[in-house]
């Protein structure tokens, strides 16, 4: 049976929050221990240089991503979990891709011109080539299959293209990846407008807040004064969340809310409390995980080694294609 191969990274700009544990970590964890797939789970490192940044708090972050991916379940047993930076292949890749993509095409994306607006001082050749990057993380593996989001839709869009074109110009046998939607891939922020994300003060929550802090940050969702009626955004954000840590409460909340009685506070201490006993065991593991140095640094060393194995042989088919080896 030929297996679909999986690739799916997070960017290196601090601990993972709730948003990436059930929009990107729950889906990794099903993938993992399906037969049918193999995967690659990457520290997107390298991407984190396309926004500021600074460098003690880039290589403290490179770190803690392998430390939360292991914390919460990922076997490097079963995945290759990797640093990009590791890898050098990524870059090389990028180069070769970024010469069958043109300048507009990249300024046109609605992503780029988001950041530029979000960093207008910082509006770099890295940024521009950020879909680039992204095309040679994927496709140098030759991975089908990409679980994120609806708002990488662009981007995958990109590299379907450069597999086209290399494809159809170099003869290279690139697969065109699609985006695999898992459960829970949109996790809303706390702020009540858009996902919930690391580069938006107050909109999310770390894995390893405890529960006070837990509880103060969900009694600042924005709700209304009273109950009933068309449900306000922090509300929804409110029962969304109560979906994912406990669904059996569901139906009763909604009922008191239609009815008019619900008392907001009482569903958000229920729902820090629900978070709170939903990452105890992930912050248990990750405490036995950061006294074992010797360990994590095994599992990251052995993850690139692997990961490397695959990229270079990608590369070499590339350049071989393009002219560039005897």
């Amino acid at each position: 049976m030929v297996k679909h191969r999986v690739l799916s990274g997070i960017r290196a700009t601090g601990r993972l929050h709730l948003g990436n544990y059930f929009g990107a970590v729950k889906g990794m964890l099903a993938l993992q221990n399906d037969p049918d797939y193999e995967t690659l789970y990457m520290v997107a490192d390298v991407h984190t240089l396309t926004t500021p940044y600074t460098i003690e708090e880039l290589r403290k972050n490179r770190r803690e991503v392998i430390l939360d991916y292991l914390a919460a379940g990922l076997d490097p047993k079963k995945s290759i979990l990797f640093q990009q930076a590791e890898v050098n292949e990524h870059i090389e890749l990028a180069f070769y891709f970024s010469s069958v993509v043109t300048i507009a095409k990249m300024q046109h994306l609605p992503t780029f011109k988001d950041k530029v607006k979000q960093y207008p001082e910082h509006a770099t050749m890295a940024l521009l080539n950020y879909p680039i990057l992204m095309a040679a993380d994927i496709l140098v593996y030759k991975a089908s299959l990409v679980p994120v989001g609806i708002d990488q839709e662009p981007h995958l869009e990109v590299a379907r293209e450069i597999a086209r074109r290399m494809n159809q110009d170099y003869g290279t046998d690139f697969p065109e990846p699609k985006r695999f939607a898992t459960k829970g891939e949109y996790i809303p922020s706390l702020t009540g407008e858009g996902k919930m994300s690391k580069s938006v003060e107050g909109s999310y929550i770390n894995l390893t807040d405890d529960l006070e802090t837990i509880r103060k940050k969900i009694r600042s969702v924005p709700t209304a004064t009273t109950a009933g009626g068309e449900m306000p955004v922090g509300v929804k954000t409110l029962f969304a969340f109560l979906n994912l840590v406990d669904p059996g409460l569901v139906e009763k909340f909604q009922k008191t809310y239609d009815a008019g009685t619900l008392k907001f506070v009482e569903l958000k201490d229920h729902v820090a409390e629900a978070i709170s006993k939903e990452l105890q065991p992930f912050q248990q593991k990750r405490k036995e995980l950061e006294e074992d140095t010797a360990y994590v640094d095994r599992v990251i060393a052995e993850g690139a080694e692997k990961a490397r194995a695959i990229a270079q042989k990608t590369v070499k088919e590339v350049r071989e294609k393009m002219g560039l080896l005897s």
